[in-house]
């Protein structure tokens, strides 16, 4: 019989989750999602997605895709997913793969957003939908520091020490960082990160919204490369994957942020 590849976009409350992937004896999201569309398609069911999440942190929009040999429609996929997963995951859309599509691969850009909810006092509603800091964030300064990453690095200084990539360069394409009322919002961009690379990222800006380092540290830090010298890693429980870019014959809705990107922008290999 043949084939056919289902893509799908997904959001999901990461705090009840070990990540995104299979965990011995924890819950996992390709865990939950496997399950419940395994029951509509009739058959086992394995999903790829675009980007693998830690345990804690959420997905505005994760995308994925996977393989049956099950003929249904796209809305039975939509509503018979969602029938049988739990309330923190949800499926957005559904539609069927163009070519060659992966869900990985096929990606020009990631883009993360980081939320920290700065006031005095901890929030009984957003203590795991964000990450908090008592002390006063300077967004502008933040903001400034993050401008030294655009661009083709080495980002050995920003990776997880038990990181397994086989190279620590990155393209970063753009970085905001923000005031929003009581929080501070960064918004990251790049073709492709590192394990812990934007918790890492938001630890070491925090660090100078607070005064704790001069704006060049970043500057430093690239230039170090290493990761004994950046600051703590941020906790998971302000990051969010949101969205995805792939090239348009794919057609996978675009999200305006990256509309930021440069026209150049290639798929990372």
């Amino acid at each position: 019989m043949n084939k056919k590849r289902i893509v799908l976009g997904l959001e999901y409350d990461g705090s009840g989750f070990a990540g995104w992937q299979w965990q011995t004896n924890q819950r996992s999201v390709q865990q939950t999602l496997e399950q419940a569309l395994s029951k509509v398609a009739n058959h086992p069911v394995t999903m790829q997605c675009a980007g693998r999440t830690d345990a804690g942190v959420h997905a505005l929009e994760q995308v994925v895709h996977f393989d049956t040999v099950a003929t249904r429609d796209l809305h039975a996929w939509l509503l018979g997913g969602n029938s049988n997963l739990s309330d923190d995951v949800r499926i957005t859309w559904v539609q069927e793969a163009v070519d060659d599509f992966h869900a990985r691969y096929s990606a020009i850009a990631r883009f993360y957003r980081y939320v920290i909810l700065n006031r005095p006092v901890k929030s009984a509603l957003l203590r795991k939908q964000s990450t908090w800091c008592y002390g006063t964030l300077d967004a502008d300064k933040m903001h400034q520091a993050a401008q030294h990453l655009i661009g083709n690095h080495d980002f050995s200084s920003f990776r997880a020490q038990g990181c397994q990539s086989v190279s620590p360069w990155r393209v970063m394409y753009f970085i905001d960082v923000y005031r929003d009322g009581d929080k501070v919002i960064m918004d990251i961009s790049a073709n492709a990160f590192l394990h812990h690379m934007v918790r890492n990222i938001a630890g070491v800006l925090m660090d100078i919204g607070l005064g704790k380092q001069p704006v060049d540290w970043t500057q430093d830090l690239l230039e170090l490369k290493s990761r004994k010298s950046a600051g703590v890693t941020a906790p998971p429980d302000g990051l969010y994957l949101g969205a995805v870019y792939y090239p348009e014959h794919y057609g996978i809705a675009k999200h305006p942020v990256f509309n930021k990107l440069p026209s150049d922008a290639k798929r990372f290999d």
